[in-house]
């Protein structure tokens, strides 16, 4: 987790329950105006994708899993 994200959550701890929940639920509208579908990648995970791109990663969709006797 990233420093901001800690130092955000260490101030909500510091709200009433009524206040934590509002500002959850405004940090949630903007998380969804952001990437309604959550699809967008983080700069870590599209470092953590190219690596895995990278290294000779296989999707599962690639995979004849009726036939891996085949594989060499």
């Amino acid at each position: 987790m990233s420093e901001i994200a800690m130092e955000a959550a260490r101030l909500l701890n510091l709200l009433p329950e009524a206040d934590q929940t509002f500002a959850y639920e405004f940090i949630k509208k903007l998380v969804l105006a952001w990437d309604p579908d959550y699809t967008k990648l983080t700069a870590a995970e599209a470092a953590h994708l190219d690596a895995a791109e990278a290294s000779g990663f296989v999707d599962a969709a690639d995979i004849d899993w009726d036939n891996l006797d085949k594989i060499d």
